[in-house]
């Protein structure tokens, strides 16, 4: 009965991050967002997190925590996509648009903020897959609300480039830790099994 209710959700969960994704990196090319694009490319792996989870669900415990331990080099890719994107944006600092960077982070909140309350039930009882995936839509919510912020600081108080690069290496620095949990318990799992 769980293994169906989670995978009903975790389907649901890669199918608005699929579809986010798309939305995301349209406007983070429109408006050349450092930190609109770590997000839309983390909107892409978070999709790809799930769809394995979906795949993994059947599989032993040992199995599954040797995809878990796959899945933290997965969301490592986020970090160093955005890490490029950020070096690449030191030689040409034009402020993106605060209005449609605001906006769009707002839907990505809620789409993130859906996503880890479906989660949050299955959190601790999935293992490393299912802890990957609630860790990664929790915090893409805390990731939102920092470039809503970086909107709001670029419109209103500082017309830089910087708000926004500076949200967008938050970001990487956020995946990667939430890469090196997720390892750890993969890790502890495979000790156990």
């Amino acid at each position: 009965m769980m293994k169906t209710a989670l995978s009903k959700t975790v389907r649901f969960v890669a199918i608005l991050n699929l579809a986010y994704f798309g939305i995301e990196f349209a406007v983070a090319v429109w408006i050349g967002s450092v930190s609109l694009f770590a997000d839309s490319i983390d909107f892409l792996e978070d999709a790809s997190v799930n769809f394995l989870i979906l795949v993994g669900l059947g599989w032993t415990i040992r199995n599954r925590a040797r995809l878990g331990m796959a899945l933290a080099g997965v969301l490592l890719i986020p970090a160093l996509a955005t890490l490029w994107t950020a070096w690449e944006k030191f030689s040409t600092p034009i402020p993106p648009k605060p209005t449609p960077l605001a906006l769009t982070a707002v839907g990505a909140m809620l789409v993130n903020l859906l996503c880890a309350l479906m989660l949050a039930r299955y959190r601790d009882r999935g293992g490393s897959l299912t802890r990957a995936a609630f860790l990664s839509a929790r915090n893409d919510v805390m990731a939102n609300i920092a470039i809503v912020a970086a909107g709001l600081v670029t419109a209103f108080a500082w017309n830089s480039a910087w708000p926004d690069i500076i949200v967008g290496l938050a970001i990487a620095a956020i995946n990667a830790d939430a890469a090196r949990e997720v390892f750890a318990a993969a890790m502890h799992e495979h000790a156990q099994s």
